[in-house]
């Protein structure tokens, strides 16, 4: 009678009989056949989370988000927890550079596993955007072809879809081979993780493997997952000097602008890409009134390296070269502030990466695995900062747009596939099955 149904149908009906009798679906084309059944609620997913306006400084927003993700998360019986990190961290870090004065709360579920010797696992995703409330109307969640747009959609939010429909199939197949899985949400990425780094740092070093769903390649690309990324750093200047009339009296003021353009251009050439070193001048300021020869001026950098190591050198250059003054009468000050620390591969990811390589292999999935990084940052990176243990980037669905106010999407096609891979690799660490 099976033998009727399509190849697709046909093991997804297997599928159901295993579940229902409390087996665990193992095969490649039994996972994929449920990824494949997943998908529309997952789509589902993505439309409730989009539609729910989650910007880092709007706490409304994500203090609803928070509670939708929580209860999912009960839905699927772990151990839930908001945590609001304004009332649990006795001093605020000073990461906390651009962010609002109160950051979102932190989702932490813990599932349980069935295996005394079975594997601890931390999934990871975030769930603040860097819009502004109202964008939604310039941007709803639509589907046209094969890509499914919205505010925050591949920046986090298919990230969170992805972990919440990952654990979906772990409970549909009846898969508790493992010690732990802990699922950290957090609402402040955006901004740097003020607010939850400490945490994400500390869970990190409890765990056997982190596995972060930052998206996973651009539309046209292979899917890829990333084992080193960006530290990152910004650079404060601050000029002083002295107001006068500019056109009565200029000689007597102490131009602040001229000597913070003196500041910005002998520091040019501290970028040297081939080293994962960069350092931008990106925002300035200086004066109040056209007329008058401006008494202050400040600059904004951002600082990018591959290595900590690197911003000692890159700041001590920097203090160094403030010294040497365009106007001798000026003030120059600098404050360089260390945000998000580089992820660098180990000897423990890229053993975990060749695994999912082979995984991937398996389902005729194109991956690529990148260990030097390209420039961006990760609250990963964090969780590696206390442990030897794997840490892998990447995870989430391919897209495009982030941080874009009308061209955001994901690609519906390559959900299904990343789904199955990623339940998949959970399944090998857990079992103890991957490195």
């Amino acid at each position: 009678m099976l033998a009727t149904f399509p190849p697709l149908r046909r093991a997804s009906l297997v599928l159901a009989a295993l579940a229902a009798s409390g087996a665990q679906a193992q095969t490649v084309p039994e996972l994929q056949a449920l990824a494949a059944r997943e998908q529309p609620a997952l789509m589902k997913t993505l439309q409730q989370l989009v539609e729910i306006e989650s910007g880092s400084s709007d706490r409304q927003g994500l203090d609803r988000i928070a509670g939708v993700i929580a209860q999912r998360l009960r839905d699927l019986g772990g151990q839930v927890q908001l945590i609001d990190p304004d009332k649990t961290i006795a001093e605020p870090s000073a990461d906390a550079g651009d962010g609002p004065a109160k950051v979102g709360q932190i989702v932490r579920a813990s599932f349980k596993g069935a295996s005394t010797n079975g594997k601890r696992l931390m999934l990871i995703a975030h769930m603040d955007t860097v819009y502004q409330r109202g964008g939604l109307k310039q941007q709803p969640f639509r589907i046209e072809g094969n890509r499914a747009y919205g505010l925050g959609i591949a920046d986090d939010k298919q990230g969170i879809a992805t972990i919440l429909h990952l654990l979906a199939m772990l409970k549909s197949v009846g898969f508790k081979d493992y010690g732990e899985i802990t699922v950290l949400i957090n609402g402040d990425e955006e901004i740097g993780s003020p607010g939850s780094h400490a945490l994400i740092t500390q869970l990190g070093g409890e765990h056997d493997a982190v596995l972060s769903f930052e998206g996973g390649g651009g539309p046209t690309t292979p899917d890829t997952v990333r084992l080193a990324t960006s530290g990152i750093a910004s650079v404060d200047l601050r000029v002083k000097g002295r107001s006068s009339h500019a056109g009565a009296a200029p000689e007597k003021g102490v131009n602040a602008l001229y000597e913070m353009a003196h500041q910005i251009l002998q520091a040019r050439d501290l970028s040297d890409p081939k080293a994962g070193k960069h350092l931008n001048w990106t925002m300035a300021k200086a004066g109040s009134v056209r007329n008058a020869i401006p008494a202050e001026a400040v600059a904004n950098g951002d600082a990018r390296a591959d290595r900590l190591a690197d911003f000692d050198g890159m700041e001590a250059e920097l203090r160094k070269r403030i010294q040497n003054k365009l106007l001798p009468d000026s003030e120059v000050t600098m404050t360089f502030e260390r945000r998000r620390p580089p992820l660098q591969a180990t000897d423990a990811s890229r053993a975990l990466a060749a695994r999912l390589k082979a995984m991937a292999d398996e389902q005729k999935l194109e991956l690529v695995v990148r260990d030097r990084p390209t420039g961006g940052g990760t609250d990963a990176a964090y969780a590696a900062l206390s442990t030897k243990a794997p840490v892998v980037e990447g995870l989430g669905v391919r897209g495009f747009g982030a941080h874009s106010s009308d061209s955001e999407y994901v690609v519906v096609d390559a959900i299904a596939p990343k789904l199955a891979l990623v339940t998949r690799l959970v399944m090998a660490i857990g079992s103890g099955k991957a490195p």
